[in-house]
């Protein structure tokens, strides 16, 4: 099973110069809770933006270029990173906009961290049809423990 997962600010924004915009240690946790002990695929500058490969996770960097990364399994596309894992698996795609994009097409569910607050930034969570997905969990929080803007956590499968 392919999931997405991503923060999403209120304007679409989901990073700029390859760094988040927001702390929110509820998401951050969250992300950790859903993702640890699956395997997570990300492209190449989501890795360089985490500095190292997330402990308890099977991780998988898509490269164009790259043969080894320390750590991690590269693939040369999405398609190869997927077909590493068993059909019944959870793996999660973490970003960034580009592999998101990708992913929108055979990703089976979505988990989006809607951030209620726009930010500037570069980056943003490619557009899609929500028509084709179904919310099955929504928990919304009026601000976090240190973030001052309502967020919520929000889990789509895709309609059949």
């Amino acid at each position: 099973m392919v999931s997405i997962i991503v923060a999403v600010a209120k304007n679409g924004v989901i990073g700029d110069k390859n760094s988040l915009l927001w702390h929110i240690s509820e998401d951050l946790r969250f992300f950790k809770q859903t993702t640890s002990g699956h395997p997570v695929i990300m492209g190449r500058k989501t890795y360089e933006s985490l500095g190292r490969p997330l402990p308890n996770r099977t991780n998988v960097v898509i490269s164009r270029t790259a043969t080894a990364i320390e750590g991690c399994t590269v693939a040369h596309s999405l398609e190869e990173a997927v077909a590493m894992f068993p059909h019944d698996e959870e793996i999660f795609i973490i970003g960034g906009a580009q592999i998101y994009a990708l992913a929108l097409d055979i990703a089976d569910r979505i988990y989006i961290t809607r951030v209620e607050h726009e930010y500037e930034g570069d980056t943003s969570f490619p557009t899609w049809d929500e028509s084709q997905w179904h919310l099955v969990h929504s928990e919304r929080h009026e601000c976090g423990e240190k973030y001052p803007y309502p967020f919520a956590f929000e889990v789509y499968q895709r309609a059949k």
